[in-house]
């Protein structure tokens, strides 16, 4: 738990990706800005932008990469909230296999994204205020096994 009991983050309507039919259209972060920040930040790290995936249902989140002299580094956009996280390799689904943000992800942040590091993608679900989650977004934590909130940020429900 974080300071005093309480949780440390609490998760909005959409983190997991879905919604009630009665809930109305998930906000979606958008793709022109995901894709103007990522341009931004092949720029800033000194390379290119490489292969960009759009999120597509039941995954949470756009996949694209920054090639760069040293390597190059997987990019996650959530599709619903502008938050930004890294990995090494890409996947359709993370738990906890995240990167700590390159020195360029700061032209995220200038962007208006919030830039997710480990610390705060490796929080138990136990530390997180989960009280928006609904019964069968439940379900599908506890059937994927998932424990971090990191885990629900970057998924593929499928």
């Amino acid at each position: 738990m974080g300071h005093e009991g309480k949780p440390r983050c609490t998760l909005p309507r959409g983190a997991t990706g879905f919604h009630a039919p009665g809930d109305g259209a998930l906000p979606e972060t958008d793709p022109r800005a995901f894709r103007g920040a990522l341009h931004a930040a092949a720029r800033a790290a000194g390379g290119r932008v490489g292969e960009i995936e759009p999120w597509e249902c039941p995954r949470t989140f756009h996949t694209a990469s920054v090639v760069h002299r040293t390597g190059e580094t997987v990019v996650l956009c959530h599709a619903h909230h502008p938050w930004f996280a890294f990995a090494r390799e890409r996947r359709n689904w993370y738990d906890e296999e995240f990167a700590a943000p390159p020195p360029w992800a700061s032209v995220f942040t200038d962007a208006g994204f919030v830039v997710l590091d480990g610390g705060r993608l490796g929080l138990p679900l136990a530390a997180v205020d989960t009280s928006v989650l609904s019964r069968a977004e439940w379900r599908q934590v506890r059937a994927y096994g998932i424990g971090t909130l990191g885990g629900v940020l970057f998924n593929a429900w499928a």
